[in-house]
């Protein structure tokens, strides 16, 4: 008998495994434990691949075969690398989203840790994987999406790219919204918004600036902020029957952006 134990950060899960070797095939056990709470999936007789699988499901994690003494899990509603951090659903059915304290990401030796940001989203949107060959690149630092309603990403960028002296940055002292946008827009759609913005708003939230956009086409909402030595992009969009059925509701996706 062999045995083998995991530890999963990303969901605070324990996952033990031992293998059993019974005339040429194998056997498991699995035991989970999360927090405080251990539950075990353990019978007086060994447990077979398909108990054990379900045995596993029951603790939330996936089991991806039985390779010798392998064992791959993946956290089920997780990503390799990220931390969850949606609250519970409020009374209207919207959770909010941090940054996690823990969660990495610093664009480069040197930098200083990406000060925390939330959003608030309806029931239902999932954050999504990053790609470094994604619009953005290595800038993007999330994406979240509904596949009935609209994606959204953030994209947080040094500002020592732009300026030198920016290490307490506001938005203002980057530049005004429309230069803010023309500049950093094509960031985030691709190409050129000259002619695309059909609306440019200021808000205050806390002593900080926030500078709003809307584009068309692609529909988009844009927020631009900036704490640090960073700049924010905050971005939700949508195809259009997403945007005619939810656009009050991705606007206020968009307005409840905060660097916190």
């Amino acid at each position: 008998m062999s045995s083998l134990a995991l530890f999963l950060p990303s969901s605070s899960l324990f996952l033990t495994k031992q293998v059993h070797r019974t005339k040429g095939r194998a056997a498991a056990v699995v035991r989970c434990i999360g927090g405080s709470h251990e539950q075990e999936r353990e019978g007086a007789a060994l447990l077979g691949r398909r108990d054990a699988l379900a045995s596993a499901a029951a603790c939330g994690v996936s089991v991806l075969g039985f390779a010798g003494d392998g064992l791959a899990v993946v956290g089920q509603g997780l990503l390799a690398g990220r931390i969850p951090g949606l609250s519970d659903p409020d009374e209207n059915g919207w959770r909010t989203y941090r940054r996690p304290d823990e969660k990495s990401g610093g664009h480069g030796v040197g930098w200083s840790p990406i000060i925390p940001y939330s959003f608030k989203v309806p029931d239902g949107w999932e954050e999504s994987p990053v790609s470094i060959a994604d619009l953005g690149g290595t800038e993007i630092d999330l994406r979240f999406r509904n596949p009935k309603e609209g994606r959204l990403s953030v994209i947080v960028a040094p500002t020592r790219r732009f300026a030198d002296d920016l290490d307490d940055a506001t938005i203002e002292k980057i530049g005004s919204p429309e230069k803010v946008i023309s500049a950093f827009g094509p960031e985030v759609i691709g190409e050129n918004v000259e002619g695309k913005v059909l609306a440019t708003a200021t808000a205050e939230y806390s002593g900080r600036t926030y500078y709003q956009f809307e584009l068309e086409p692609p529909h988009i909402f844009i927020t631009a902020t900036a704490a640090g030595n960073r700049l924010y992009l905050f971005s939700v969009t949508a195809n259009g029957l997403q945007w005619k059925r939810h656009y009050k509701d991705l606007k206020q996706i968009a307005e409840s952006f905060r660097v916190v």
